[in-house]
């Protein structure tokens, strides 16, 4: 693995003479000369569907404590959709899912693509990172169909990165196949060199041997855990042996004024789906006790090289979970917080210890965020998302009411075994005919968070428009749908504001919202719900 490290790194993510090399050369002489290496280190943690609203941090006591008190715990942290490669895109483009084009997890929905690398990839904050003269590390799982054939195989390398170690598709704990720097290496079942949370980890450590030592770095370090299959460490695979899945709030509830698709889930559920969701989260909770041990050996290697003062680390999950809640089994997909909502900690130079933010952030912002650090302009950028870098000085800024969140549901064309009478256009389907996704689950939500209001905005798309909305203060749990009882004026401009974030592009999706005092509401603009005669459709006729 050593050669590897080293041809890498000679060759910087390109053959001596092209622009790519020459830049990265150029840079690396600047830092040299002008001491840039004075410019903090960045690394990305990410985590593969943890949740934060059904206590996905619990198990990482280690990770809250080396990170959390040492630096700031966001509450109000979102995704801009709830499926692993639409938020990964985002995440690495800084752009939301109508603007990077990634809709799903497959070839077809973009994801990993080539039209993606070659619109999207190049553009990617990384290599934004890497033209500023940042060495770059990236381990784990990057987008689920990274390595297919039709998307470039495993030989393929994103632009930007130096050191590559790129998981084959999704997530896995053992027999799997990596990316070494375009070159595949296959891993057994062997625990003690296999385990591939624990194998990120020594990739990472191995980073800090290689590395040029008067040079910034960032590392993207992307974990299978807490994904399916939930394989567990084997010192780790009797933990929580007394945890079940949380009762109460939405557990088992049925989701009665809701769209279709969650009103179909069976009520209440069978002993035997609410024993199998009960493991599934217990081996969730087992899988990211690795990921502590993770997040406490690179800190430790850190603080061991000096360098953990001028180190900023992010932790976050690329979306939540949900775990019988509405009576849904396990998945994502769904537009409550459950799935919406993720982690967030960040500790590095100049943030103060145990902060807890309630500013609304998503991951579009973390891009953004990151070339903030670095010192990349980011007028340069057309990113959705904005910099939070502010709020983790500590600074008296005006932050953001709202955001976006879109979703494009899949459906198969052929009706599912498990469940004919749903017929085609249904996905993801259990034994005992619940689907957590269909055709029409495509959404579009714009969740507001402001002094004055803390409420959610959902239009489904369809034949006929359904509206779901939440007031998440009198309703943390999301159980009853507002949208007959909302004032009028709230409902259109709502609907409004979702119009214009469905549209937005670069900085007039950061435009203020509708409960920020600089919004403007033109009633002139409403036209989407009209009939014929260009009357706004009544509420009764949205739900």
């Amino acid at each position: 693995m050593g050669t590897l490290y080293e041809r890498r790194r000679m060759s910087c993510v390109g053959s001596p003479g092209t622009w790519l090399y020459l830049l990265f050369s150029a840079s690396l002489c600047l830092s040299a000369v002008e001491g840039e290496s004075r410019r903090p280190n960045i690394v990305l943690i990410l985590t593969d569907d943890q949740d934060v609203s059904l206590g996905g941090m619990t198990p990482l006591k280690k990770t809250k404590e080396l990170l959390g008190d040492h630096g700031v715990t966001f509450t109000n942290a979102y995704v801009a959709s709830a499926l692993c490669c639409p938020s990964r895109a985002s995440i690495l483009s800084g752009r939301y899912p109508h603007n990077h084009h990634v809709v799903n997890n497959t070839i077809e929905g973009n994801c990993s693509s080539k039209a993606w690398q070659k619109t999207q990839e190049p553009f990617a904050f990384p290599a934004l990172l890497y033209s500023i003269g940042y060495q770059t590390f990236f381990a784990g799982k990057y987008l689920n169909q990274y390595g297919a054939d039709d998307a470039g195989g495993m030989g393929h390398v994103p632009p930007g990165w130096n050191y590559w170690f790129g998981l084959e598709k999704n997530s896995k704990y053992y027999n799997y196949t990596m990316s070494v720097n375009g070159h595949s290496k296959s891993f057994g079942q062997n625990y003690s060199v296999d385990y591939l949370t624990d194998v990120l980890a020594n990739f990472s450590l191995d980073f800090f041997n290689h590395k040029f030592n008067h040079v910034p770095f960032f590392m993207m370090i992307s974990t299978p855990a807490p994904h399916s299959p939930w394989t567990p460490a084997p010192q780790y695979a009797n933990s929580f042996q007394n945890v079940s899945a949380p009762r109460g709030g939405s557990f088992n509830v049925h989701g009665k004024d809701k769209h279709w698709l969650i009103k179909q889930a069976k009520t209440p559920m069978s002993n035997a789906s609410i024993q199998f969701l009960d493991d599934a989260y217990r081996k969730r909770w087992q899988t990211l006790l690795s990921v502590d041990d993770l997040v406490e050996k690179l800190v430790k290697e850190l603080q061991n090289r000096d360098e953990l003062n001028n180190t900023f680390i992010f932790f976050t999950s690329d979306n939540g979970y949900h775990t019988g809640q509405f009576s849904l089994p396990i998945d994502k997909r769904q537009l409550y917080e459950f799935d919406i909502k993720v982690p967030l900690l960040v500790r590095g130079p100049g943030i103060k210890p145990n902060q807890i933010s309630k500013a609304l952030v998503e991951n579009i912002d973390l891009a953004p965020t990151i070339l903030d650090i670095a010192g990349f302009d980011l007028n340069k950028t057309q990113m959705d998302g904005m910099s939070f870098l502010p709020i983790l000085r500590n600074q008296n800024v005006t932050q953001r009411t709202d955001i976006l969140i879109e979703y494009q549901g899949e459906g198969s064309n052929r009706t599912d075994p498990s469940c004919p009478e749903l017929g085609p256009g249904v996905s993801q389907c259990f034994p005992d005919c619940v689907c957590e996704d269909a055709y029409n689950n495509t959404y579009a939500c714009v969740r507001t968070i402001s002094e004055a209001e803390n409420l959610q905005y959902c239009e489904f798309n369809g034949p006929q428009l359904f509206v779901e909305v939440y007031n998440l203060t009198a309703d943390p749990h999301q159980l009853t749908n507002i949208g007959k009882t909302i004032e009028q004026q709230i409902l259109e401009k709502m609907n409004h504001r979702l119009m214009i974030l469905q549209s937005c592009s670069g900085a007039s999706c950061r435009s203020p919202g509708v409960f920020d005092p600089r919004y403007q509401f033109d009633p002139g603009m409403m036209f989407r719900n009209r009939d014929q005669q260009g009357h706004l459709l009544s509420r009764k006729s949205l739900l």
